[in-house]
């Protein structure tokens, strides 16, 4: 059971969640579909359903996915809120769900519970205020509206904003074909203009730009 992991309320400055640790990073504003079969996750995702709870979705350093005797994965201390936005059950306890990121949060201490569900206490990031495209981005926005066309509405957030620095870096950060470190990374900067020139020059140097 999760008790009251949600009790401390989003209004404080700290908060406690459930984690799910995986080797993906999301991004705020982003999609990630998931398939749920572990019990101790399948107890989550049916209690945030049922409150209208997120989870927090942080990237594994170290470590497996699946319970494993070794305990749980080392993992990084940024991560996302994800909100659930659908679900199904084709078969008896296996939940596929569909998921978009919130806002980011830090985590400050995290333990272990009897059914190795990670629960951690975090702080949230303010969201970072809107910032126009500045102009010398713009072919980033051309290319990003290609990667878009190609990997189909349904893999891609429905809400676009190609105008905002922050929009157009984080989508870049989670299509671009990065090491989980680097986008690891281009999640935990704080400044939208910073991101698109460290994504620029990733995309110059592998000729893409």
């Amino acid at each position: 059971m999760l008790g009251n992991l949600f009790a401390s309320g989003r209004s404080q400055a700290v908060s406690t969640i459930p984690l799910f640790p995986l080797r993906t990073v999301l991004f705020p504003g982003g999609l990630l579909p998931l398939k749920v079969f572990e019990q101790r996750y399948v107890e989550m995702t049916k209690r945030c359903l049922k409150e209208g709870l997120p989870f927090g979705v942080v990237m594994i350093t170290s470590g497996e996915e699946v319970a494993t005797n070794a305990g749980a994965p080392a993992f990084a201390t940024f991560g996302t809120l994800a909100t659930i936005t659908a679900w199904d059950m084709p078969e008896l306890g296996i939940l596929h769900v569909a998921t978009e990121g919130l806002t980011r949060f830090q985590v400050r201490e995290h333990r272990v519970l009897p059914d190795r569900l990670v629960v951690a206490d975090v702080v949230d990031i303010p969201t970072e205020p809107r910032l126009p495209l500045p102009a010398d981005a713009e072919p980033l926005a051309k290319l990003l509206e290609l990667i878009a066309a190609r990997v189909g509405p349904q893999n891609f957030p429905p809400a676009h904003d190609y105008g905002d620095a922050s929009w157009v870096g984080y989508r870049l950060a989670e299509l671009l074909p990065l090491p989980l470190s680097i986008k690891q990374s281009m999640l935990e900067i704080n400044d939208a203009g910073v991101r698109l020139r460290v994504l620029a020059k990733f995309l110059k140097q592998q000729g893409l730009l």
